[in-house]
């Protein structure tokens, strides 16, 4: 797809293919999973598979976003307290109250609440990048938060991962709760790119309570069924008035599983379409999912994400796809490189 020149610099509309990983190990479940149920697992797993998804991403020349939530930064249990926020949430649910979680001292000790050996191989690994998922794992729709709170919780995040040589420029809201009035205060800590929620009904933002069978239902049908139509995210949707960029999510990856294993192939014809209409059309494919998704059948998903990026280097080699993390697309927009935007002012 050729390059086009334009009175402002180049409108570079070739497909892009975007990652994005949920990184939050026993932080993002602790409401419905206890640390030391079934799930644990799952959350253990998921330590051994980043390594791998890591070298999958090298081999095939990858680009993505880590959404961390903060708490895993932490080296110790002293460290984590230093950078507590000065304010919290008081949610009604009290089992979604990170801070009452009992946590041991360090990594070594805690594998399911602390991560900053697995941040430091990210963070070393090339065209990945760090981005958040809050400090704390802040559910922004959930009855009884605040503005006030979720500002000090990005506040000690932003803090914390500085302490690791990581400037947070993207942010994943956890549960896909994205809450318009907390978009304003995300660019006051230099955050220019957020996850959106992907198109349809059954995936508008809602609290927990009001997410029911029926949209979960939907959501699920949708994996392996055109639901709804193109999962393309076109480059003239990215760029927001408030100076941030919305990369919605175009479909969750879901795991592997033997109860559904006979309809894999027909959830990879959908993920190869979509790539594939990307390259194509110009547009970008957004997928999403969480490490901790990979902790149980590690190699059949691994697997199947091979499958995906072997699409991605044909639709490379063919189209000129390319592969880019949250805030590449972000400064890609900003720089004035996709009309209609190139008059953009940029912090």
């Amino acid at each position: 797809m050729p390059l086009r020149d334009i009175e402002d610099g180049v409108d570079d509309r070739r497909g892009a293919f975007v990652v994005s990983l949920d990184f939050e190990l026993h932080w993002g479940v602790r409401d419905r999973q206890p640390a030391n149920g079934p799930y644990r697992t799952n959350l253990l797993g998921a330590r051994e598979a980043i390594p791998d998804v890591l070298g999958l991403f090298e081999e095939f020349d990858i680009a993505a976003t880590w959404a961390t939530v903060g708490f895993l930064f932490a080296t110790s249990r002293g460290e984590l307290l230093e950078h507590y926020p000065y304010c919290r949430p008081t949610y009604r649910a009290r089992e979604l109250d990170p801070y009452l979680e009992h946590i041991g001292e360090t990594e070594q000790e805690d594998k399911l609440h602390y991560a900053s050996s697995l941040i430091a191989l990210i963070q070393g690994t090339r065209r990945q990048e760090i981005g958040t998922h809050t400090f704390s794992h802040f559910c922004c729709l959930e009855p009884h938060q605040n503005q006030e709170a979720f500002k000090a919780d990005l506040g000690s995040a932003v803090r914390l991962a500085a302490k690791r040589g990581i400037r947070l420029r993207s942010i994943v809201f956890p549960r896909n709760q994205v809450g318009e009035e907390y978009l304003d205060l995300l660019t006051t800590y230099g955050i220019t790119s957020y996850r959106g929620t992907e198109d349809g009904w059954m995936y508008s933002a809602r609290c927990r309570e009001r997410d029911g069978m029926l949209r979960r239902g939907a959501r699920l049908a949708d994996q392996y069924f055109s639901v709804l139509p193109s999962r393309v995210v076109p480059w003239n949707g990215i760029y927001e008035p408030r100076g941030l960029s919305n990369v919605r999510g175009s479909m969750f990856f879901r795991p592997y599983s033997p109860k559904w294993h006979a309809f894999d192939q027909l959830r990879l014809r959908r993920i190869s379409s979509s790539i594939r209409s990307a390259a194509t059309r110009g547009g970008i494919f957004h997928l999403w999912w969480h490490p901790h998704n990979f902790g149980l059948y590690t190699a059949e998903n691994l697997r199947l994400l091979r499958c995906v990026l072997e699409v991605v280097a044909e639709c490379r080699e063919r189209y000129g796809l390319q592969t880019m993390s949250m805030s590449d697309v972000a400064e890609r927009v900003c720089r004035g490189e996709i009309s209609p935007v190139s008059a953009v002012s940029c912090s």
